[in-house]
């Protein structure tokens, strides 16, 4: 079994405890990472504070030019990352419609690349006798990034990099349930950078906690659940912190009565089962009209019926779900929608043998009480559930406290944006769902976040405004 070293100041460090790493195909130990104390923490923050004034003042265009290095050293050390990624993970490589492990690899790199091309330029709102008046972006400081378990890397680089590109330092903390592959990707990149500029700790939530309370961290960026979302923004009020949280969804869909089904099918699942369905902005609540339910329905579990779930020395479409925690979770929901009366077109309980897999679950009939419904599951099972009137379908997909994305599915594209319109969400598709890009805002609304992620509006959250008067005459 590896063991594997925070990055503090450019330096591996270890620490007194360890906590495992476990593969959640075979519930077995394959590393173990340091558990940080907060002393550690405590030299992290440090060295970041340290590294601000050189690295904020450096022009963004060397910026720039390190990120774009950092990218192509993440793109020569891909297959490793990627096998290291699918071990702790459990994501195929290749897996469903290519959503694998590579996928994530790559979608770092678009990542990366894009947000470095971004520009802060100074705004002039005013230019005449009286004054000249600027709008400059600052970077806010030390920015503290706690990320989860479903896109390690991904999500790390969704948090770190537009913070370096604004001029900030980065104190991470990967999950402890996947923080092998966001270190072995930040200690390769080490060198590119000045020490302290990144710093890499692991631990559990002690530390989390300790990351969002600590009074030299200017701003938190989280994704995670709604709960722990509050009370980061509980403890970043003693020095208000900036925040930007992503949070839970429950993202709902509705497809009406003039949707081709053989058309709409195919990608309704994949959006619904990407990552094995632990995906933030996943579709999870299925309202199909009543006029083609039973065909949805019919060709949902056609897929479903068509795909596998195993390791993924297998090359199966689906691994396991990431952890036992959540792979409780789902079992449950599973439980309770059948206590509830619903009917499982394909899966439903949990497969024999080591490994937390969870076949791919298409559920009908389902009350709209059934707490598979109304609670987020983030796993592989999708409730269909029938509907005769539209607007009562609409009120039901907004009747939850969350709200990060949603969509609409019809032939008729203009009724369907103006349906779409009227979600509550912070993302809104038609004819799609969950598909996401780096040029364009991502964030929710209602008990979903606070703030937005990628593109110019990302970047501008790790900034603060200066106002720039400047008298004349």
């Amino acid at each position: 079994m590896s063991d594997y070293s925070m990055l503090i100041n450019g330096e591996a460090v270890s620490a007194d405890s360890a906590i495992d790493v476990i593969n959640p195909a075979t519930e077995q130990p394959i590393a173990s990472v340091p558990a940080a104390s907060p002393e550690q923490l405590d030299t992290a923050v440090a060295a970041a504070r340290a590294a601000l004034p050189a690295w904020s003042a450096r022009s963004m265009d060397e910026r720039r030019e390190l990120i774009l290095k950092m990218a192509d050293r993440i793109e020569q050390n891909m297959g490793e990352l990627a096998q290291l990624l699918s071990q702790e993970q459990g994501k195929p490589m290749e897996g469903f419609a290519g959503l694998g492990a590579m996928f994530e690899l790559g979608g770092c790199l678009a990542w990366i690349r894009y947000t470095a091309s971004l520009d802060l330029p100074v705004e002039v709102i005013q230019d005449n006798d009286e004054a000249r008046i600027e709008v400059h972006r600052k970077p806010v400081g030390v920015v503290g990034s706690i990320t989860p378990w479903n896109y390690p890397l991904l999500i790390t680089c969704w948090h770190i990099i537009p913070g370096l590109l604004a001029g900030c330092t980065v104190v991470a903390k990967p999950s402890e349930y996947t923080p092998l592959t966001v270190l072995k990707a930040m200690h390769l990149v080490a060198d590119i950078l000045p020490p302290g500029v990144i710093n890499i700790v692991t631990g559990g939530g002690e530390i989390g906690a300790a990351i969002s309370s600590h009074p030299d961290i200017d701003k938190i960026v989280f994704t995670g659940s709604t709960r722990t979302g509050k009370r980061i923004m509980e403890s970043a009020a003693d020095n208000l912190k900036r925040l930007t949280l992503e949070l839970g969804g429950n993202d709902a869909a509705i497809v009406l009565p003039d949707t081709n089904v053989a058309e709409a099918a195919g990608k309704i699942f994949a959006t619904a089962m990407i990552n094995n369905g632990q995906t933030c902005a996943a579709l999870k609540r299925l309202y199909v009209h009543e006029d083609i339910y039973d065909e949805m329905c019919e060709a949902l579990a056609g897929i479903a019926a068509s795909v596998t779930t195993g390791p993924a020395g297998e090359g199966p479409d689906f691994g396991p779900i990431q952890n036992k925690m959540q792979y409780d979770r789902v079992c449950e929901l599973a439980e309770a929608a059948r206590a509830d009366g619903a009917t499982f077109l394909t899966g439903g309980e949990p497969m024999p043998g080591p490994g937390y897999f969870f076949p791919v679950t298409i559920v009908k009939d389902i009350p709209e009480h059934s707490r598979l419904v109304q609670e987020e599951p983030f796993g592989p099972i999708l409730p269909v559930v029938s509907f005769s009137d539209v607007e009562d379908a609409l009120a039901r997909a907004n009747a939850v406290s969350v709200g990060l994305g949603g969509s609409v599915w019809s032939s008729d594209v203009a009724a369907a944006q103006a349906l779409a319109s009227r979600l509550e969400c912070g993302t809104a598709w038609v004819n799609n769902h969950a598909m996401i890009q780096p040029d364009a805002p991502f964030g929710g609304v209602k008990q979903s976040g606070v703030g937005v992620e990628f593109g110019r509006y990302g970047l501008v959250e790790y900034t603060n405004i200066q106002t720039m008067q400047i008298a004349k005459g």
